[in-house]
């Protein structure tokens, strides 16, 4: 049931909050067979030199797929969502095309993806309602994997100390939150992707452009 909506169809630039695309194709890839929780990927210098929220990776680095996940979801890093995409389709732009096609058999008519992490482009669009379609997906499809989005902290290889702690300022609130993903560019303002469960009532909330 939808409780309230305003604009949800309408595509916006959905910054960091598209990451949860990128996590959903890695837990896939995991369902299936293709990957393990300790498979390794390469960290290439396209992954190494990404700005923004990182994990700090460099190209010595042998990531796992565990690895990977927990610096996507709790430090947000742009660097795992390249290794992540060049991991599993080769390059980045191979890994979006997929992203895009695989959203659209999900339901997600209004996101096209340009890149992995949600970097600033004028191609790269998501709507309210598809991050509200790709939220569910995740808590009933990968309900063990999901856990991970609950984790306040996580520092790989003790790189970073002070981009440690996740950003889902619901988590600390004591309200049954456990997920998923907020986001932030200058384009895109402040937006959060998170959820509750409230008794028997699990609650999903999407909102942008704050």
């Amino acid at each position: 049931a939808v409780l309230m909506e305003k604009n949800s169809d309408q595509p916006l630039p959905p910054a960091s909050m598209s990451k949860l695309m990128t996590i959903n194709m890695l837990f896939e890839a995991l369902h299936d067979g293709r990957d393990t929780m300790d498979t390794t990927f390469g960290v290439s210098a396209r992954a190494h030199a990404m700005g923004g929220s990182t994990m700090f990776l460099n190209e010595q680095d042998r990531p796992t797929v565990r690895d990977m996940i927990y610096g996507m979801i709790v430090n947000s890093g742009n660097d795992a969502c390249v290794v992540v995409a060049e991991g599993l389709a080769g390059t980045e732009e191979a890994f979006a095309a997929q992203m895009t096609e695989r959203g659209k058999a999900l339901g997600m008519t209004q996101s096209v993806f340009a890149n992995a992490s949600g970097w600033p482009d004028p191609n790269h669009r998501m709507s309210m309602h598809d991050l509200g379609i790709l939220a569910l997906r995740l808590i009933e499809e990968f309900p063990e994997d999901y856990k991970i989005f609950a984790e306040t902290e996580y520092n790989y290889a003790d790189r970073a100390p002070d981009n440690r702690f996740n950003r889902n300022p619901l988590l600390k609130l004591g309200i049954g939150a456990d997920g998923l993903k907020t986001g932030h560019t200058s384009e895109a303002g402040y937006g959060l992707v998170g959820s509750a469960v409230q008794g028997d009532r699990r609650v999903i909330v999407v909102i942008s452009g704050l």
